[in-house]
């Protein structure tokens, strides 16, 4: 693969990409003296218009995304996202629609905000929803608020936030920015929560229980009524993760499983594409007893129209600006309504079938440290490998010489070494089987010729760099002494 040179290698003096004509009127600079101006800048590259189009479009090219091919990136649903949603989001009736228009004027995008709220809730079995979290990391923040404001109206906030060894990283962190201390709970054999330790750390000192289900290993929690049931025995909450719901729509219901909370990412499980810096929306499900304090305004319809509702007393207040990311939401909805519920529970049962189609085919190549059945995602590690001195980044960098986007890695932390592989529902058989293919041919290269994988990738753009070194000293600035050689 040719390298393509950085835009001020192809810099020569005064070039430049467009030019005007010499105005025909004279220049009064005593109109601009109290305006803050920016002088040219120092090294800037000059390059035609035809060298950077060029530039950036070789550029462009040399970027893998979800519509070339397979992510197989577990907890993350990288999965391909039909168009016509997409098309949906960019009718004009919705990208030019003012934040500030009168409600009377924005009845149409108060009704979908609002569909889509009772679609969720009838999805996973919750009395209610906001959509005002951008994110899934701020739906976990917003529903600890909830948790939170409801303890401390009773005058006993309570100090500590149970999370399991096995739930997504940011968990924990939405807890400590409620202020509270988190405590972890172990893994049974199975992969599970255990319920012994769980039983022993469960008091009235505990605000909640944060569980992902299915967790990080793609394994659904079984005991989650047990659960439910040693939690709310102390008056805590069940607090769930919905970011694996892309395993469970369809089939089953959070809140059927007495779950108080959940959050859902739209930017996952419903249609728009994840990953590149967004944008993303986390919409919060509560119970009865959690509705009160949602964030405002609440859609409510009365008289004929829907409207804002900002009279709540007990709500938490604002969490986003507006009512959350609402393009994200008109692709849901888009999703959701050519689906069906029939199609729907496809989507579950595609993604549970890929899955362990996977998993099956690479078990006797890669170690599975749980034998428990898996749902939408499986978490292999490099533990047949190392006797070869193969670690899983060897791997995962080889894979891009076979034209794949690597797994999810060193995750979850149960796993040392961990491949987590999640397919999702939108691949068909011949592309799993040519992923199957090249896992399997790594698997052999790390027994019979260990170097190539250990100097992989040989053919991606950029190579192997010292990961440690990059981290530690970042190359921030280029320079025409230092910038090729720092940027090979």
């Amino acid at each position: 693969m040719i390298r393509e040179p950085l835009i001020f290698e192809i810099s020569d003096e005064g070039k430049r990409a467009f030019s005007f004509p010499e105005l025909d009127v004279p220049q009064d600079k005593e109109i601009l003296k109290n305006i803050p101006t920016r002088d040219a800048i120092e090294g800037f590259p000059q390059v035609s218009e035809v060298e950077i189009v060029r530039h950036f479009t070789r550029l462009s090219r040399t970027n893998y995304c979800v519509d070339e091919g397979f992510y197989p990136l577990g907890s993350c649903t990288m999965k391909y996202n039909p168009k016509i949603n997409e098309k949906m989001a960019s009718l004009p009736e919705f990208t030019f629609a003012h934040p500030y228009a009168p409600q009377d004027l924005v009845q149409g995008n108060l009704e979908i905000l609002k569909k889509t709220e009772g679609f969720l809730a009838e999805i996973t079995g919750m009395d209610a929803f906001t959509l005002q979290p951008s994110a899934g990391a701020q739906g976990e923040l917003v529903g600890m608020m909830f948790i939170r404001a409801y303890h401390e109206e009773r005058g006993h906030p309570r100090k500590t936030v149970l999370v399991p060894d096995s739930a997504h990283g940011t968990n924990p962190s939405s807890a400590h920015l409620c202020g509270y201390r988190v405590q972890e709970i172990k893994s049974n054999e199975k992969g599970t929560v255990d319920l012994s330790d769980l039983s022993r750390t469960m008091t009235e000192e505990v605000a909640a229980l944060m569980i992902t289900n299915p967790n990080t290993l793609g394994i659904f929690e079984d005991d989650i009524n047990k659960i439910a049931d040693i939690v709310h025995s102390k008056g805590g909450f069940l607090y769930m993760d919905g970011a694996n719901m892309n395993a469970l729509v369809g089939i089953c219901r959070p809140g059927d499983m007495d779950v108080d909370v959940i959050h859902l990412n739209l930017h996952k499980t419903f249609s728009t594409p994840h990953g590149g810096g967004g944008p993303g929306s986390g919409p919060v499900g509560v119970n009865r007893q959690l509705e009160p304090y949602l964030p405002l305004p609440i859609i409510e319809w009365r008289d004929g129209k829907y409207f804002l509702d900002f009279d709540r007393p007990k709500s938490i207040g604002r969490v986003q600006s507006f009512y959350g990311n609402f393009l994200v939401v008109v692709k849901t909805l888009a999703y959701i309504l050519s689906l069906g519920s029939k199609g729907l529970k496809e989507i579950s049962e595609m993604a549970v079938l890929n899955s362990n189609y996977i998993r099956k085919s690479l078990e006797d190549e890669y170690y599975l440290k749980y034998k428990t059945s898996t749902l939408h995602e499986c978490v292999f590690s490099d533990k047949f490998q190392k006797k070869y001195g193969v670690t899983n980044l060897d791997i995962a960098k080889r894979l891009i010489d076979y034209g794949l986007h690597p797994p999810t890695m060193s995750f979850p932390l149960v796993v040392h070494g961990a491949l987590m592989i999640e397919p999702t529902e939108t691949e068909s058989k011949r592309d799993l089987d040519f992923f199957i293919d090249a896992m399997r041919k790594i698997a052999k290269e790390s027994k019979e010729n260990p170097e190539v994988l250990k100097s992989a990738p040989h053919v991606s753009y950029v190579r192997r760099m010292d990961e440690t070194k990059a981290a530690r000293q970042p190359i921030l600035k280029w320079t025409r002494e230092g910038g090729s050689k720092a940027c090979k």
